[in-house]
């Protein structure tokens, strides 16, 4: 007990019972830092388990834990019946050796490649950077909503069946997992789906399964018809597959239909884009009248319908429209959706609902981007559809959501009755913001940073008949929506003053 190591040992370690990280592996680190330093040269033997654990007045299994992990990363070597011996791990990656000319160039990473390639004008990110404390966002649900400790316990809890290594060995089955047969009972239940685990495929996100729609129903110069105003996110994924986008007008009651009759012909139209349920960006719901002719011009057509019911969950007055893809009785419907969407992001998934052979070929695509999935995530969500915790944080949040489309609606009320006119949305987490008389809406941005607010490029839409904001609300509380509004109130007045 008395060994120079032992001594020095008490004297450099310490640790919390209460931290999070377990205690063998503080003390492990701690005795790694010490043999970083030169406090325990190479070669000391280091007290027996017995010996520390007295040292330390911890139990000898801990102590045996902590030799594991140094002996796991190579800083000791553990002999039976002789002890525990100090190393120092060597330095494996050599420096690779250059020519005679740039010597100085190979420590620095290029900057460009050296040899061709395609860019594309398509992907180019519309990510923008600020360090404006508010922000206004197309519609996103709020994060600090998602109940945090009992997911910890949730997943920790998954974390540690041991099953679960089992799912991640075994070569891929030729049945459905409890997963995909637990997804597809609760849309059926909840969306009014009649489906089976055959036409019906998870993805990461509505993007992945929209580019691997795309990748499988797109050629080269096919046409693809969106509304007037539409979802950049998509039309980008379109351009990529090398769609020709073409756009259809829209109005109080969604997409004109009548305007696909008698602008194409049979044969000239690949797919149409809609969001039937709320159209993005407008929020405006496709009438049940042009829901049928669209299904019915799909069918003579021959078109895909490709419907994109990114924010069904979000429903405040009233009963959710069904999805077209609910009355689609001759396969013209690729339905996407989103699911957990009261949840944080990495436990959100996207879904496409489609024919059975449409979805075995997505299936085969999907293998190659992300062939690995996350068996955890699955594990989790399958366990919150059956307990009913996902329809329940779905219901206890939308009153919140709705409590703040209410609020926001008073302030705008307040602060810009005779400047903006807008429709309250029976749900979603955004609002369609038209300004009643026109002015410059990157200029209005530009004085809204000054004033601490940042509004996205991608949320402003203007052009000879259109001079709006998707003002997305959902991760603003009513103290934060009060602020934001007065913050935009004083950048829309030094704008206009200028115009006037």
């Amino acid at each position: 007990m008395n060994s120079p190591v032992g001594v020095l040992l008490k004297q450099l370690v310490d640790f919390d019972k209460s931290n999070i990280q377990p205690v063998y592996l503080q003390i492990a680190q701690q005795i790694i830092n010490a043999i970083q330093r030169g406090y325990i040269s190479k070669g000391s033997v280091l007290p027996g388990t017995r010996v520390l654990s007295q040292i330390l007045k911890i139990h000898r299994n801990t102590v045996v834990a902590v030799y594991d992990e140094l002996a796991s990363q190579g800083w000791v070597e553990i002999i039976p019946n002789k002890g525990t011996f100090v190393l120092v791990p060597e330095q494996t990656t050599a420096t690779i050796k250059a020519g005679t000319q740039k010597l100085d160039a190979v420590y620095q990473y290029s900057k460009i490649t050296g040899f061709p390639f395609q860019p594309s004008f398509n992907l180019a990110s519309t990510s923008q950077i600020t360090e404006a404390k508010h922000s206004i966002n197309d519609g996103s649900p709020d994060l600090r909503l998602h109940p945090v400790y009992q997911f910890s316990r949730w997943y920790s809890a998954v974390m540690k069946r041991k099953t679960l290594i089992n799912k991640w060995n075994q070569p891929n089955q030729s049945s459905y997992s409890l997963f995909e047969i637990q997804l597809c009972n609760y849309l059926n239940a909840t969306r009014g789906f009649h489906i089976k685990p055959e036409n019906l495929i998870s993805t990461r996100s509505t993007e992945m399964s929209l580019y691997i729609v795309s990748r499988l129903l797109i050629k080269q110069n096919d046409v693809v018809l969106v509304g007037s105003l539409s979802n950049y996110a998509s039309n980008m994924i379109f351009q990529q597959a090398g769609a020709t986008i073409k756009t259809i007008p829209i109005d109080a009651d969604g997409i004109d239909v009548n305007y696909i009759k008698t602008h194409f012909v049979k044969g000239s139209i690949r797919c149409v884009y809609v969001c039937a349920h709320r159209q993005y960006p407008t929020t405006t719901t496709l009438r049940a009248e042009r829901r049928l002719q669209l299904l019915e011009l799909a069918k003579a057509y021959q078109f895909a319908i490709i419907e994109d019911d990114y924010d069904y969950d979000f429903q405040f007055e009233g009963s959710a429209i069904l999805p077209m893809a609910t009355a689609d009785a001759s396969g013209v419907v690729i339905y996407l959706g989103k699911f957990g969407q009261s949840l944080f992001p990495s436990f959100q998934t996207g879904f496409v609902v489609a024919p059975e052979n449409l979805i075995s070929e997505a299936k085969n695509y999907l293998q190659l981007l992300d062939k690995q999935g996350d068996v955890i995530q699955e594990q989790m969500l399958t366990e919150l559809i059956s307990e009913g915790e996902i329809y329940r944080l779905m219901k206890k949040n939308i009153i919140t959501y709705k409590q703040r489309r209410d609020y926001l609606c008073k302030c705008l009320e307040s602060n810009f009755k005779d400047i903006l006119s807008w429709k309250t949305p029976s749900g979603g987490l955004a609002l369609w913001l038209q300004f009643q008389s026109e002015i410059s809406l990157v200029k209005l941005a530009e004085a809204a940073e000054k004033e601490d607010l940042f509004i996205p490029n991608t949320s402003l839409y203007q052009d000879k008949n259109t001079c709006a904001i998707r003002f997305g609300f959902g991760h603003l509380n009513e103290e934060e929506i009060e602020r934001v509004i007065k913050k935009l109130k004083k950048a829309y007045q030094s704008v206009y003053s200028v115009y006037n």
